[in-house]
């Protein structure tokens, strides 16, 4: 039986990249996208939830992506 590995090696790398303020935060305070400020709100972590869950729905289940280990 094999593993995919795919879909959570997936999540892993977009849970990280679209953390609100580590790398961007949008909507930032002062501005519409602020870039590493380590700082968020609740309108901007609901902003970047439904970012992940569209990417993470395309590349998932529209793309397909997989990743097999032996």
């Amino acid at each position: 039986m094999k593993a995919d590995w795919g879909p959570v090696v997936v999540a892993v790398v977009l849970f990280i990249v679209l953390s609100p303020g580590l790398l961007f935060q949008l909507p930032a305070r002062t501005r519409v996208v602020e870039f590493g400020n380590m700082y968020t709100s609740g309108i901007s972590i609901l902003v970047h939830a439904v970012i992940y869950f569209c990417i993470i729905t395309i590349l998932i289940i529209a793309i397909g992506v997989h990743i097999h280990a032996n």
